[in-house]
């Protein structure tokens, strides 16, 4: 039986850059038929800063009023004006268990990670992106620092991991909504072109072709922002987060690409999808 909505859950541990999230997922949203679940997840250690029980006891029940209406406030603001339904559950447990267990009770379509410039080193450090990688087989949204995913304005682009544009979640979705020559960027050791053309379920395609080097991403992130791109469809097999991997010298690192580039960015991944 076909499903109404496509379920897309944030996994967020502040609120502090939520509003900014939410711009691009309602965007996203709206395109693939969505609708949102912001998962909160706090350490004890951000939350109870006292040995006594009693006093541990109160810190949680008042950071939990605090939360619960600052959350209400942002996401019923959100709803309201861009007509996407979100709600919203929290915990207080330890980031990449809570991240885990959510993901196995309630098996999203897709899941939203921020990047954020102070928090990425963490969110990289503790893991939870590879937790998140290994257990959510379905795409993952990756919500940039500076540019929003625009549903009216969506100039869309690939990056070919391993040479080639694979089935991409919700592409009939996305291709509504983009009116510009879709790019299509591809980092190899191999370099023979760039500039050629090729075609994606109808819509032309403009392909470049970077050498792989040290500067690769430098060079690539340029031209993300030359061209305006604020989605950038990337192609997820199960060893392109793996560095050890060594199956083929132009695979790219998913972490890598997380770190070097700062636009918003939907891993693809298996999964049935709703259009």
């Amino acid at each position: 039986m076909k499903k109404d909505k496509n379920r897309i859950v944030i996994f967020s541990h502040s609120t502090k850059y939520l509003e900014k999230t939410l711009k691009s997922t309602v965007n996203l949203a709206n395109m693939i038929n969505g609708e949102i679940v912001l998962f909160l997840v706090k350490k004890p250690s951000d939350v109870v800063r006292e040995e006594s029980q009693l006093s541990a006891i109160r810190a949680l029940s008042h950071e939990y009023i605090a939360t619960d209406k600052k959350i209400r406030d942002i996401l019923n603001g959100y709803s309201k004006t861009f007509g996407v339904p979100i709600s919203y559950s929290c915990s207080v447990g330890n980031i990449k268990n809570e991240t885990k267990k959510y993901i196995q009770d309630n098996s999203p379509d897709v899941v939203v990670l921020e990047k954020r410039k102070s928090a990425m080193l963490d969110f990289l450090g503790n893991n939870t992106i590879d937790y998140v990688l290994q257990h959510h087989q379905g795409p993952i949204f990756i919500v940039s620092n500076d540019i929003t995913l625009e549903q009216k304005n969506l100039s869309m682009a690939f990056l070919k991991t391993d040479g080639r544009i694979k089935p991409v979640p919700f592409a009939e979705n996305l291709l509504m909504y983009t009116q510009k020559p879709i790019k299509s960027f591809t980092i190899t050791k191999n370099c023979d072109g760039l500039g050629s053309y090729n075609e994606f379920n109808g819509k032309k395609t403009i392909d470049f072709v970077f050498e792989k080097r040290d500067d690769s991403f430098k060079n690539l992130s340029n031209y993300l922002t030359i061209n305006n791109i604020n989605l950038l469809c990337v192609n997820r097999t199960n060893d392109n987060f793996n560095k050890k991997n060594k199956h083929s010298p132009d695979m790219l690192n998913v972490k890598d690409i997380i770190a070097n580039l700062n636009v918003p960015m939907l891993f693809t991944g298996e999964h049935n999808y709703t259009s």
